[in-house]
């Protein structure tokens, strides 16, 4: 009797540690809290008119935090020095706006939190909160809306900053480098429309920015713009597109360095299509010299012989309207020696062909010195050309399925700008068989031609490309490595075979393009026929 009591007692025990611990671990509140905080009141009020005030003060029911203010806070028109907001990083009943500007007379402000604020312990936010007051004796009440897209890109940018600029007797279009707009709003992250509010009548430029910096001034280098080509006159009921794009900067060469021995590196920013580098310093009979592109860098190399036994080189640079000299101090260095790589790994596509790069500049080849063998040891023909620029051979020959190029290369196949010789080379190169492959050919309908059309992978990248002049056949991607792509098509506007985006001083918008409306996914041994009518 005693055990069993024992045994009882013991049992009670442990069910009421376990029903303690349970209500410990889940307890029983009923459905999580999804309220937004609410606002209790403003000083001065939300709306106010005649507003003079220096500080603000939001009072919520509840404690709150500011959450990413930094992106989400947008005051319009901007205020320079900013206002100081708190609480940052930590909660509280109310937030406090500390103006450290001098405010401009008759002008309505709007500080816009976003989805900034947000209660202590859910995050639940006060969805798109605006305080809106006036320096004059009423509040502008106009607005204009649109939306913004990426002119190249398949998905828009984020937090893309949308901004008018008054169009009056000190207007011109440069201020967007050097002055903040009157009117400024923000696309946050969640949607591309945007809607400018609290303006006042008159005549504005549009533009709109994605920053880098968030100064809301447009620096080329970094930024991305879009822009309204003719002035917009409010009030006015136009739904507004803006076409964001990188533009390609101004040319600019950067000073020029000896790098190695006899080879001068001359850095650039922007198209350097038509840069020319000239010699200003007195040569030899005997002087030459090579231009070739640096791999992946915005570099152009200057190569030399013979040695000089100045100091120094003058040269001057030129590109359309641009012209600059510069001097390029020299010192004994150690040259570069020759080194051959190939451009593509082991595996060949049929249509390709197979590329070597040089570390110094190709002059001579030998192609008795090469021979190419399948896996049958046969000897396969070739034929071979060079691409100066770029300092890469490129070798063409007929490939099999599911085959082994085996090309060797002799002492003395390559000869370089400074006579130096290879030793000797050897690279194997494998094609797949063509079921490893898939093909996609695209039919386009309702097109002005010429176009460029493309397959992008979902990083934006160019698989391929071909450019078509007209409707005659359809086009065919072959031989694709098998993934998701999109297909673009750019109208070449201008016929260079080459995309433009555009130019906010010279007013050209960028080059339209269109998406095909669904991802496309290349399998193995697969044919797709897709049907692209462009809108």
């Amino acid at each position: 009797m005693r055990s069993f009591f024992l045994k009882s007692s013991l049992l009670f025990v442990i069910c009421l540690m376990l029903f303690n611990c349970a209500n410990r671990g889940t307890p029983s509140g009923g459905d999580k809290d999804e309220t937004p905080p609410v606002i209790v009141k403003s000083i001065p009020e939300n709306n106010s008119i005649n507003f003079n005030a220096k500080e603000i003060k939001i009072y919520f029911d509840e404690y709150i935090k500011l959450n990413d203010i930094q992106k989400q806070l947008i005051i319009s028109p901007p205020m320079d020095p900013e206002p100081e907001i708190t609480p940052l990083g930590l909660a509280s009943k109310y937030i406090t706006i500390k103006i450290n500007d001098t405010l401009q007379e008759n002008t309505t402000y709007a500080i816009n939190f976003g989805t900034s604020i947000v209660d202590n312990n859910e995050g639940n936010p006060y969805p798109y909160y605006r305080y809106v007051f006036s320096t004059g004796n009423y509040i502008d009440s106009l607005s204009i809306g649109g939306f913004v897209k990426n002119a190249l890109e398949r998905e828009p940018d984020d937090f893309v900053s949308v901004m008018l600029y008054e169009v009056n007797d000190t207007f011109n279009d440069s201020i967007i480098y050097k002055q903040k707009p009157k009117y400024i709003t923000n696309t946050l992250d969640s949607t591309t429309i945007f809607k400018l509010e609290n303006l006042k009548a008159g005549k504005y430029v549009m533009i709109a920015l994605k920053e880098e910096n968030g100064n809301y001034t447009f620096q080329q280098k970094t930024d991305k713009i879009a822009f309204i080509k003719s002035v917009i006159t409010a009030p006015t009921d136009s739904i507004y597109e803006l076409n964001l794009f990188k533009e390609i900067p101004d040319f600019k060469a950067v000073r020029p360095t000896l790098v190695l021995g006899n080879k001068i590196a001359f850095g650039y920013e922007g198209d350097a299509k038509d840069m020319a580098i000239e010699l200003l310093s007195q040569t030899s009979a005997n002087f030459k010299n090579v231009i070739t592109k640096e791999a992946d860098k915005d570099t152009l190399n200057y190569w030399y012989k013979p040695n000089f036994e100045a100091d120094s080189l003058m040269f001057k640079i030129s590109n359309h309207n641009y012209e600059e000299t510069f001097k390029v101090n020299l010192r004994d260095l150690k040259k570069d020696t020759l080194i051959i790589k190939p451009i593509e790994a082991n595996t060949l596509k049929l249509l390709d062909d197979f590329q070597l790069q040089g570390s110094t500049p190709f002059t001579a080849i030998d192609e008795n010195k090469i021979t190419i063998l399948d896996k049958d040891s046969i000897k396969v023909p070739f034929t071979t050309t060079l691409d100066k620029f770029n300092n890469i051979y490129k070798f063409n020959f007929d490939k099999t399925e599911e085959n082994v190029y085996k090309i060797q290369m002799l002492p003395g196949t390559f000869i370089d700008f400074f006579e130096d010789k290879n030793d000797t080379l050897s690279f194997n190169a494998r094609t797949k068989a063509q079921i490893d492959y898939g093909d996609i050919r695209v039919n386009l309908q309702n097109v002005s031609y010429p176009v460029i059309v493309q397959l992008v992978d979902q990083k934006n990248e160019v698989e391929t490309e071909q450019y078509v002049e007209d409707g005659s056949k359809p086009i065919d991607f072959l031989s694709l490595t098998p993934g998701k792509y999109f297909i673009r098509v750019v109208f070449d506007t201008n016929k260079n075979k080459t995309y433009d985006p555009g130019n906010y001083l010279k007013k050209i918008q960028p080059e339209r393009v269109s998406y095909y409306p669904d991802e496309i996914e290349v399998r193995s041994y697969s044919e797709q026929i897709i049907a692209f009518t462009l809108q």
